[in-house]
C-alpha cells in the first residue's frame, strides 16, 4: 500500500496543475449548474431568465477561451494524466462550438412550436450547456476512454434534445430511431476501443506505444478494431455508412434542435477524428491500415449520396439533411490531406458551413412559423411577401452551394487548394478521385440548392394575407450570418490567419 502513496501524490499534483488550463470547462461546469439551479427555481416562469444566464455565460466561456491561447507551448499541453490534450487547433474548435452554442441559445426560443411547449424552455437550456461541456471534451480527447466518455456525454444530450418535441408521432417515432441508432453504434465502437486495448496494452493515443505495438499485430484485425472505432464516430459525423439516421431525424426535431444536430455534434467529431488519427499518420512505420485511402473512400461516397439524395428531396429540412451529409465528404477531403494547410481549410470550412447551415434552418424555421408550410413548392411567390427573409435565404444557399463571393465558395477553393497541393507531390489517384467527385457535386448541390430561390422569386401563386405569428428577430439573425457570409468571402484573411 505504502508504493502507492507517491503515484496518488502524483497524480493529484498532476490534476491540480491542469486546473488553470481546463477553466473554459469548468467554467461551463458551473454555468450548467447555475442554469439548472434557476430552472428549479423558478419552475417553468424560468424560461427567459435561464436563457439570458446561458447567453451570458456562453460569452464568458468565450472569453476564457480566448485567454487559453496565451497558456498553451509549442506541441500543446496533456492534462489530466494525458486523457486531453490542449493544443492551438482544439482551442480555435472551441471557440467555433462556443460562437455557434451562443446563437442557437438565441434561436430556440423563436420557434414559436417549440417554445409553446407544455415543458417549457428552461430544461432544454440545461441540456445545451451541459452538451457543450462535453463537445470540448471531445475536442481534447486523446485517451480512448475520454474519448469513448466525451461522444456518450453528448450523445446523451443529443437524445434529449431530439425527443424534446413529441407532440406526434413522427417526431416520438424521430427520436427513438435516434436513440436506439445511436446505441447500436455506442457499443460497436466501445466493442473496438476494447480490441485496441486488448492490443496495444494502452488506451493512451499519444503515449508512442500504442501505434508501435498495433503495428506488430495482424494488421487485419487491427484494422478491424478501427473500422469499428471509426462506425461510431462516423455516426457523429453522419458520413456513409453511418448516414441512414439522418433524414428522418431531422425532420422529425424541432427545427433549433437540427440545426444543433448538424452543426455542433458534428464539428467536435471532425476535431476527435483529427485526434484519433495523428498518432498513427504520423507514426513512420504504420502500414496497416491506411487511412488516407478509407477514409478518401468514405468521403466520394459520402459526396455522392449526400448530394444525390438531396436533388430528389422536397421538404426543405430533408433537404438540408442530405446536403449536410454531403458537406460531410468535403470536410473529409480538408482532414485526409493530413496536412496544416488542410486543417486551417477544414476549421474555416467548417465554420461557414455551420455559420450557413444556422441560418438556412432558421429562416426554413421562418417559413413555417409565418405559412405553416415545410415543401419546398409551397414557396412559390414568397420572395414578394417576404423579401428581405427571401433574400437572405438566397445568400446563405449561393454560401452552402459555393458560388463565388461567398464564404461557402472560398471555403471549397481551400479544401480543393490543399487537396490539389497533395496530388502534386504524390499523384495519389485517390486525391485526384475526391477532386473530380467534389467539383462534380458541387454542380449536383445547385439543382437542389435552387429549388428555394427558383419558388421565391420566380413561380407565381396567389398570395394570402397569413394569420399565423412571424418573427423578424429570425430575419435579424439570419441577415446577419448572410452578411458575414459575404464579408468572410470577400475577405477571408481576417480568419485565416488566426486557423
Amino acid at each position: 500500500m505504502k508504493y502507492l502513496f507517491p503515484e496518488i501524490s502524483n497524480q493529484l499534483n498532476n490534476a491540480l496543475g491542469s486546473i488553470p488550463f481546463f477553466m473554459p470547462e469548468i467554467y461551463l461546469t458551473a454555468l450548467f449548474i447555475l442554469v439548472l439551479v434557476t430552472d428549479l427555481l423558478f419552475g417553468k416562469t424560468s424560461a427567459k431568465l435561464c436563457r439570458t444566464v446561458a447567453c451570458a455565460g456562453m460569452l464568458f466561456v468565450l472569453f476564457k477561451d480566448l485567454e487559453q491561447f496565451q497558456l498553451i507551448v509549442s506541441g500543446g499541453q496533456f492534462l489530466f494524466g494525458k486523457m486531453v490534450l490542449l493544443h492551438r487547433t482544439a482551442i480555435i474548435f472551441k471557440l467555433i462550438i462556443d460562437l455557434l452554442s451562443f446563437i442557437l441559445l438565441l434561436y430556440f426560443a423563436w420557434d414559436h412550436r417549440l417554445a409553446a411547449h407544455k415543458k417549457g424552455l428552461s430544461d432544454l437550456y440545461t441540456i445545451v450547456v451541459g452538451s457543450v461541456l462535453g463537445l470540448h471534451l471531445m475536442v481534447m480527447a486523446v485517451n480512448l476512454l475520454s474519448i469513448y466518455l466525451a461522444i456518450e456525454f453528448v450523445s446523451l444530450a443529443s437524445y434529449l434534445l431530439v425527443a424534446y418535441k413529441s407532440e406526434n408521432a413522427f417526431s416520438t417515432e424521430a427520436g427513438l430511431k435516434y436513440v436506439l441508432f445511436g446505441a447500436a453504434s455506442s457499443a460497436v465502437m466501445l466493442y473496438g476501443i476494447s480490441l485496441l486495448y486488448g492490443f496495444g496494452g494502452t488506451l493512451d493515443l499519444f503515449s508512442g506505444h500504442m501505434a508501435e505495438r498495433l503495428a506488430q499485430v495482424n494488421s487485419l484485425s487491427v484494422s478491424f478494431a478501427i473500422v469499428l472505432v471509426l462506425a461510431g464516430i462516423g455516426f457523429k459525423l453522419s458520413f456513409v455508412p453511418m448516414h441512414f439516421w439522418v433524414p428522418d431525424v431531422y425532420e422529425g426535431a424541432a427545427t433549433p434542435v437540427t440545426a444543433y444536430l448538424s452543426t455542433l455534434p458534428k464539428i467536435a467529431a471532425f476535431a476527435l477524428l483529427v485526434n484519433f488519427v495523428t498518432p498513427f499518420v504520423f507514426y513512420d512505420h504504420w502500414k496497416g491500415f491506411d487511412f488516407r485511402i478509407v477514409l478518401s473512400g468514405i468521403g466520394i461516397l459520402t459526396l455522392i449520396a449526400g448530394n444525390f439524395a438531396a436533388v430528389l428531396q422536397t421538404n426543405v429540412k430533408r433537404i438540408l439533411a442530405y446536403s449536410g451529409i454531403g458537406h460531410t465528404g468535403f470536410a473529409l477531403m480538408a482532414l485526409v490531406t493530413f496536412t496544416p494547410q488542410g486543417l486551417s481549410a477544414l476549421t474555416y470550412y467548417l465554420l461557414m458551413y455551420g455559420l450557413a447551415n444556422t441560418a438556412a434552418l432558421a429562416l426554413a424555421n421562418y417559413f413555417e412559423n409565418a405559412e405553416g408550410i415545410t415543401d419546398v413548392k409551397d414557396y412559390r411567390g414568397l420572395g414578394f411577401k417576404y423579401p428581405l427573409a427571401s433574400v437572405c435565404f438566397v445568400v446563405v444557399l449561393i454560401s452552402l452551394t459555393g458560388i463565388p463571393v461567398s464564404a461557402g465558395f472560398t471555403g471549397k477553393v481551400f479544401v480543393f487548394s490543399a487537396v490539389y497541393g497533395i496530388y502534386q507531390q504524390s499523384h495519389d489517384v485517390w486525391m485526384l478521385a475526391l477532386l473530380i467527385t467534389g467539383a462534380v457535386t458541387t454542380v449536383v448541390s445547385l439543382f437542389y440548392y435552387l429549388k428555394v430561390p427558383l419558388n421565391l422569386f420566380l413561380r407565381r401563386s396567389e398570395l394570402i394575407i397569413s394569420e399565423n405569428k412571424w418573427s423578424i428577430k429570425l430575419v435579424i439573425l439570419s441577415a446577419v450570418i448572410a452578411v458575414a457570409l459575404v464579408a468572410f468571402g470577400i475577405f477571408p484573411d481576417v480568419l485565416m490567419r488566426y486557423l
